[in-house]
């Protein structure tokens, strides 16, 4: 059966199925009526959507959470905040700038007069986990409604954790003696490590340290995990670095005898000038203090669920090396246009993030044990029934189903990665949810 969009009549129009959050850990697969949009805003149609740790943390934590209203009991929320679709209708307002069928994504961190609401975890008809849905007003007002022309969904989708890659080595900053002047960015031409470095989002932070404008010289990827290892090495490699310029290393920090000893003489004893920290780990962060060298940045780019979570930090570097540290939790819009643009011109290929595909049916479970599922981002598409899937299992799956033979043949003739033409074959050979 064909995965499509429902023609929009005067009866169902207002008709969508989604996954939302009532408390801790209860997240309902459910169809409801929408409201009639008004004239300030836009009624869309979601086709993909990438499902985030930052959901996971939210349903674990709930009205606790930050960016979770306190009565979702009674008005609950509908999840996902990495999603791609088109115009369906615009409201009056609107008109002149959105049209319908128009694709579009969404820079869901609005910081609408300082709030920190944001689609996929504060509204109860926005989200991305869903066939439907009403965008408010304070998108567009605030320019986060983002016009897409790529040739498939689910690139938009990934445009969203992307920019958070790009926000991050924006966020970092350097300083020069006896200046008090910060000068944004990673140091071009520097050192730079990823620490823990090699799941979806330490994928996406390789391909842009090697592509983007603002390169470093080196690049020391570590993890201790010696398949993920191999996995990135394999998609990100050590050819198409030094061709950019970048002197890419993997390392297992697992098999150092003492990993900072080792990570420090990899940049020849002097330590790096930005660090990454994609695990919030009490160790990883303390060793990615370890390894800065003289007005290192240290960027803390995973955020924990723990709230009291906290490491040592070398304050003698501090106050004689000038060692930093920041955090990151998103992106701006400027920060989603590069992405979407690097992505558009062909320099990344976030394709490499992803490692499962499913349906609306498989995000509920999918977020409760997001945790508990090894591989990189499990992709949503919203409008089909399918369990969610690793990319790795088509070949296998496909002995006894036709559309996994097909996907899998597919994807092999990609790199074993998702791409364009198995979305276009799994839309039109799914069953609509």
């Amino acid at each position: 059966m064909r995965a499509t969009k429902k023609t929009v009549g005067k009866e169902d129009e207002m008709k969508t199925k989604a996954v939302r959050l009532y408390g801790v850990n209860d997240l309902r697969l459910e169809e409801f009526e929408l409201p009639e949009i008004k004239e300030d805003e836009i009624l869309a149609h979601i086709i993909s959507d990438s499902v985030c740790m930052s959901t996971h943390k939210a349903a674990e934590q709930g009205t606790a959470h930050k960016r979770v209203p306190a009565d979702i009991a009674e008005n609950p929320v509908i999840v996902g905040h990495e999603f791609c679709g088109e115009i369906v209708k615009v409201g009056a307002k609107w008109q002149e700038k959105y049209k319908e069928g128009d694709k579009f994504v969404i820079q869901p961190a609005l910081n609408y007069k300082g709030s920190l609401a944001a689609p996929g975890y504060s509204y109860k008809y926005i989200g991305g986990d869903a066939t439907y849905i009403v965008i408010p007003h304070e998108v567009m007002e605030l320019d986060c409604l983002l016009p897409y022309s790529g040739d498939a969904f689910f690139y938009g989708s990934l445009s969203e954790p992307v920019s958070c890659i790009v926000g991050g080595f924006h966020a970092n900053y350097h300083t020069k003696a006896g200046s008090y002047v910060h000068e944004m960015g990673i140091k071009e031409g520097g050192k730079a490590a990823i620490l823990a470095g090699v799941g979806p989002m330490g994928l996406g932070a390789i391909d842009y340290a090697i592509h983007c404008d603002r390169k470093p010289s080196l690049l020391v990827v570590t993890d201790i995990d010696s398949a993920r290892l191999e996995r990135a090495a394999k998609l990100l490699t050590v050819e198409e670095a030094t061709k950019n310029g970048v002197r890419l290393v993997y390392l297992n920090t697992a098999e150092c005898e003492d990993p900072v000893k080792a990570l420090r003489e990899l940049s020849g004893g002097e330590g790096y000038d930005d660090v990454f920290v994609f695990a919030p780990v009490k160790p990883v962060v303390e060793q990615g203090d370890a390894i800065l060298g003289r007005d290192g940045c240290l960027n803390f780019f995973a955020g924990p669920t723990n709230a009291a979570f906290s490491a040592s930090f070398n304050f003698y570097n501090v106050h004689y090396a000038s060692t930093h540290i920041v955090g990151t939790s998103g992106g701006n819009v400027d920060d989603m246009k590069e992405s979407i643009a690097m992505m558009s011109d062909g320099r990344m290929n976030p394709a490499v993030m992803i490692t499962h595909v499913g349906g609306l049916d498989s995000v509920i479970d999918t977020t409760l044990n997001l945790h508990k599922i090894p591989g990189g981002k499990k992709l949503v598409y919203t409008n089909i029934k399918m369990p969610m899937t690793a990319i790795a299992d088509f070949a296998v799956l496909g002995k006894t189903d036709e559309k996994f033979a097909a996907l899998a043949e597919i994807v092999a003739r990609h790199n074993g990665l998702w791409c364009a033409e198995a979305e276009k074959y799994l839309l039109s050979h799914s069953e609509e949810i």
